[in-house]
């Protein structure tokens, strides 16, 4: 029987390609060691993993800990989103945008140290989150970046093949995209005002940074209580080639095809484009994306 005190964490053991896996009883103990006790929750598949998640949350935690990449701290997130139970980042993943973002340290064992101080000390930290909202209602949560531009078609092909394993299937998706690559008409509001446009790119930030540390939004801030949003009009092949590599140092926005807004509120539409969010699939667009300032209590 859980507590009000307990602590629980969601671990991804193939996360970063199964790197940290053998950190993961260093971790509790570091977690513990405030005395609080510790439960790692016996998660099979996504799905399952949020269901634990949220019944931990229900039965009055003390905090939830997501140890893994962005994607194991968005299934993380929608338990714990908008609730009283603080929450913390072990990075472990491949990608770890959001704890890059907010400051987490990059070692495993440092950031759940970071955790338990922060539990000994009552010291939290507010960070704003996005909701989403899909055409059928359903409502999910992000921290980092939603792509619903050619980066999400990509991620929807990757998604579909079976071969290759590994990154190499990425790459492969990318080839494959890039070569029937086309603009598309977007229907974008930002704030209730029309900024329509066609073009290959949309992406909307809560943090900075997608896929490891390419800088799509690169002046959003978790902190700001807004959302960043980043499109780019008709880009031929060449020209998203050569824009790719500036994605790492975030000048791709000084280009004049590429255009930055900050806003409260987004609605975005498109024809065959299927949003994802902090890597992990959504729904097909329409979407609606808020952003909820303070919605999760941060550990550190």
């Amino acid at each position: 029987m859980s507590g009000r005190d307990d602590i629980a964490v969601l671990a991804n053991p193939q996360a970063g390609r199964g790197r940290h896996r053998g950190l993961l009883s260093g971790i509790v103990d570091r977690l513990g060691a405030g005395g609080r006790p510790v439960r790692v929750l016996d998660a099979r598949t996504a799905e399952d993993a949020e269901k634990l998640c949220h019944r931990a949350v229900a039965e009055g935690v003390t905090a939830l800990v997501a140890v893994g990449g962005d994607g194991t701290l968005h299934r993380a997130l929608q338990a714990v989103a908008g609730t009283p139970a603080g929450f913390g980042v072990v990075p472990a993943g491949t990608g770890n945008d959001f704890a890059a973002a907010v400051g987490v340290p990059s070692d495993p064992l440092q950031a759940a140290e970071a955790i338990a101080a922060a539990l000994r000390a009552g010291r939290d930290r507010a960070v704003d989150l996005a909701r989403v909202t899909t055409a059928a209602g359903d409502v999910r949560w992000f921290a980092a970046v939603l792509a619903a531009g050619f980066d999400a078609v990509v991620n929807e092909r990757a998604n579909r093949m079976r071969w290759p394993r590994g990154p190499r299937r990425y790459d492969l998706a990318i080839m494959l995209e890039m070569a029937r690559l086309r603009a598309r008409p977007y229907t974008l509001e930002i704030d209730g005002a029309d900024h329509s446009f066609t073009g290959v790119l949309v992406a909307v930030g809560n943090c900075p940074s997608y896929g490891g540390g390419m800088r799509i939004c690169p002046d959003a801030d978790p902190g700001d209580g807004l959302l960043d949003v980043v499109i780019a009009g008709r880009l031929g092949r060449g020209a998203l080639v050569r824009l790719k590599p500036r994605l790492r140092r975030g000048t791709h926005v000084s280009d004049p095809r590429v255009h930055s807004f900050r806003a409260r509120r987004v609605r975005i539409d498109a024809p065959g484009i299927v949003g994802y969010a902090d890597g992990e699939r959504i729904a097909a667009l329409p979407l609606d994306v808020g952003c909820e300032p303070g919605a999760v209590r941060l550990l550190l």
